[in-house]
């Protein structure tokens, strides 16, 4: 009887706990603007506040095109994800990550010479390409296939509403 009792009352626990992840609260994110991204010369400045919800950043990634396919494979407290496909293959992983609670993350982007889209971008490795956005949101593109080349990378994040992100608060 007990025994029955421990599994009535775990898989009421998990139910309760999937039920409250999976439910998100509506962006509250203003419209994009269509006014050209303000780069900065200053060095970044130290992040403050909580990170923000994964969905908030779901409007702010680039649709799909051509033979390309996005599907958002991860969501959580300052951080959303999603995988490009082309032909069913994985060939890069796009994301944006809130530095609200690792500021030293956005080190890495002071002494950067390389601006993409008038951020701040930097590599690492050979398959991965990031930018910082208002010295707060990492946009990061990942190759998964060789054919995804650098320039492929900067591309994507150029699809990415920069503007619109940079305006969260």
């Amino acid at each position: 009887m007990m025994f029955r009792i421990g599994k009535i009352l775990t898989a009421l626990s998990l139910s309760l706990f999937l039920l409250v992840t999976a439910c998100a609260a509506p962006s509250t994110a203003p419209p994009p603007s269509t006014e050209a991204p303000q780069t900065s010369t200053q060095q970044p400045t130290q992040v403050s506040g909580e990170p923000l919800a994964g969905g908030q950043f779901n409007q702010f990634f680039p649709d799909a095109n051509g033979d390309y396919k996005r599907i958002f494979a991860q969501e959580k407290t300052g951080f959303a994800e999603a995988k490009l496909k082309q032909d069913g293959k994985d060939v890069a992983v796009l994301s944006i990550n809130d530095l609200a609670n690792n500021p030293s993350a956005a080190k890495k982007f002071q002494d950067s010479s390389k601006t993409i889209a008038g951020y701040p971008g930097v590599e690492r490795g050979k398959t991965q390409t990031a930018i910082l956005v208002r010295d707060r949101f990492q946009v990061k593109v990942q190759s998964r296939d060789d054919s995804f080349t650098p320039s492929d990378r900067e591309a994507w994040l150029e699809k990415f509403d920069l503007q619109g992100l940079s305006q969260l608060k």
